[in-house]
């Protein structure tokens, strides 16, 4: 018996609608259920040929848990070695070499002197940062938020560099990115599943959360077709097998706003009916995959097109 199990926090129709859906299906010698964990011994196998990851981003315990089940042949979703040294400035930088637009984006070094360091810490660091070349660069409106994500936390509308300066104050310790605004006619959110399957959501951030799903925009083929591809691009070389990439168009243009969402809202409140049935089928039939893909003892991992083609000394784009 092939177990795929599901880690998970207080959300509850994704995940029991995900058990649910993959025992309804019948596949011989497959099983799925909640994730329990009792010991965890270095080295040592768990139950599960697959773990569906969604809450070890907040919690370090679980992230450790899979990287010691991923060491010992489980197949986690995500890849949890490479969802701790992802970040969402990394994935803009990664966006510009394989040809996906993305909003003109500058890091920044937190306000505050991170805890136990000094000034002579940031002996490499110009003080004052070239802060007219970057202005210049991004332009103003601006977004300021958090370099490694953290959904709508501590995220700021800038109007001018007084705003700037003023709000960057109460990001404390925080290292932070500063990005251009777009200014868009239509907004996507789309599911990415085992890097083949997507689904593109008309969405509308300017909404309460709870209508954000709420939005007429209807896209031709082309720009679907443009869309699907863009959102394949990237998670083929992030190497996500559960994520969400969110596009606003501008001018006719798709720009990636934010594509580092491995444990993406899922609850069937949020995201509709029809949305949750299609990401409850298809997380369904992909974890089934691995399951029956899966080699026991063996690196079971997804890797993205970034790392395989950097440890095979090729061409990285």
């Amino acid at each position: 018996m092939k177990k795929i199990g599901i880690l998970f926090g207080q959300e509850r129709s994704f995940p029991e609608a995900f058990i649910e859906r993959v025992n309804s299906k019948n596949v011989e010698g497959i099983r799925a259920e909640a994730v329990r964990i009792d010991k965890v011994i270095q080295g040592a196998a768990t139950d599960y040929a697959v773990i569906f990851d969604r809450i070890s981003q907040d919690i370090p315990f679980y992230r450790a848990y899979l990287k010691n089940a991923a060491i010992c042949g489980t197949a986690v979703i995500n890849n949890p070695f490479w969802w701790s040294a992802d970040e969402k400035f990394f994935n803009n930088c990664l966006a510009t070499k394989i040809d996906v637009p993305v909003p003109k984006t500058v890091l920044l070094p937190s306000h505050e002197l991170p805890t136990d360091t000094t000034d002579k810490s940031f002996s490499n660091l110009a003080y004052p940062l070239d802060w007219d070349y970057i202005f210049n660069y991004i332009g103003f409106p601006a977004y300021m938020k958090p370099f490694a994500g953290g959904g709508w936390k501590s995220v700021y509308k800038l109007n001018d560099m007084a705003d700037f300066f003023e709000k960057h104050k109460e990001t404390e310790q925080l290292v932070m990115m500063l990005q251009e605004e777009i200014v868009f006619e239509e907004y996507y959110r789309c599911y990415c599943i085992g890097g083949k399957y997507v689904r593109i959501m008309p969405y509308e951030p300017r909404n309460p959360h709870h209508l954000r799903y709420v939005a007429d925009f209807k896209p031709s083929a082309e720009r679907l077709k443009l869309m699907e591809e863009l959102v394949l691009r990237l998670n083929k070389y992030l190497g996500y097998d559960f994520n969400t990439v969110e596009l606003a168009v501008r001018n006719g243009i798709p720009y990636a706003i934010d594509f580092c969402n491995p444990a993406p809202d899922a609850e069937k409140t949020s995201v509709g009916e029809e949305n949750f049935a299609w990401v409850v089928e298809m997380a369904a039939t992909f974890a089934i995959e691995k399951a029956l893909a899966h080699q026991p003892g063996k690196d079971n991992l997804t890797w993205g097109e970034y790392i395989k083609r950097s440890s095979n000394k090729k061409e990285l784009f």
